[in-house]
Order: C-alpha cells, then sequence, then structure tokens
C-alpha cells in the first residue's frame, strides 16, 4: 500500500485510505500532497472507520466524495469532443472552454481516462468513421473530413492503429460478412 501512495495510483481509490497521525488527515491512495514519513502513516480500509478514529478528509483528494473532484471537468471536456469533432480542435480550444491552462487539462484528463484529449477526440473521429462506413456508400475521402480529420493519412493511421485494417478493408471485411449471411 505504501507504494501506491508514493506513486500516486489512482487505481487502488476507495479501495483503502491513508491516514496522517501527525496532521490527522486521511487521504485517497492517488493524492498528489506531499507524501508523509511512513512511520506516521496508518492505513484504514473503510472511510468510515478512518473517521471514527478522529482523522478528517483530505482537502485536496476530496476521498469523502465517491468519485473523482475534477469528473466534472472530464465530463465537459468529454460533451465539447463530441459536439465539435467535426472541427479542427487543438488543446488550447478545449482549455478554453473549460476554462483550465492546457497543460493542466491535459494532465488532469489522462489521470482521469488515461489518455490525452487528443486521442480521446482520435478515438470519436474513427468511431464516426466505423458508423459512416458500415451504413452510406460514401468515400474513405468523403468520411475522412467528414468525422473532422484535416489529412487523409492522418486518418489511414488512425484508423489502422485502432482497428488494426485500413478503412477500406474494414469495410470489405463488413460486406463479406453480409455475403455470408446472405
Amino acid at each position: 500500500m505504501w507504494e501506491k501512495i508514493i506513486n500516486c495510483d489512482n487505481t487502488y481509490d476507495g479501495l483503502f485510505y491513508t491516514a496522517v497521525k501527525t496532521t490527522k488527515i486521511y487521504c485517497r491512495p492517488s493524492c498528489r500532497s506531499r507524501k508523509p514519513k511512513k512511520v506516521n502513516v496508518e492505513f484504514f480500509f473503510d472511510m468510515k472507520e478512518v473517521e471514527e478514529a478522529g482523522f478528517r478528509a483530505c482537502k485536496r483528494c476530496q476521498p469523502e466524495v465517491e468519485y473523482s473532484p475534477h469528473i466534472a471537468i472530464v465530463r465537459n471536456v468529454i460533451a465539447f469532443l463530441v459536439k465539435n469533432h467535426r472541427q479542427m480542435l487543438v488543446l488550447q480550444d478545449i482549455a478554453d472552454h473549460v476554462g483550465v491552462s492546457c497543460y493542466y487539462l491535459e494532465r488532469l484528463f489522462k489521470q482521469e481516462t488515461r489518455e490525452t484529449p487528443r486521442s480521446y477526440l482520435e478515438k470519436i473521429r474513427v468511431d464516426k468513421a466505423v458508423h459512416l462506413l458500415k451504413y452510406t456508400d460514401q468515400t474513405n475521402l468523403e468520411i475522412c473530413y467528414e468525422v473532422g480529420f484535416q489529412s487523409t493519412s492522418n486518418f489511414y493511421r488512425v484508423f489502422k492503429r485502432i482497428h488494426n485494417c485500413t478503412p477500406g478493408e474494414f469495410r470489405d471485411h463488413l460486406r463479406s460478412k453480409q455475403d455470408e449471411l446472405a
């Protein structure tokens, strides 16, 4: 558990809490506050238990809140990306929308989702492209620009990274499946 708090590992949030005897404060394992001396730390598996022991919640990581204190910002970013996926977006546009700095946004988004806003936007665009490949007769070029990619090479590269095939191969595979069913 000590290693988890040193590494600020958020996968253990809610499974245990670290309480610092000298400050009488308890935190999530992922709290970014300065780390206490190991001898001053107690571990608890239940929030009620740690509060009954006389510890109060950290104001930085807010362990008493069931979800991450930053989830509202992340949801706002995701909604913005889905709504504006066809536009050319840079990180500054997204940061301006949610009212934080670019650096903070990228760090926070990656911490919560395990990916950058750019990679998340690319996944949204590829998902939209898959839908169009399945249900329309648009060309790959038309789909590329329809979903918001600015270049075909980037569209093909990202699509292949996510689906392990090109858009054309994906559509051919869909058609061969439909022919088998018919």
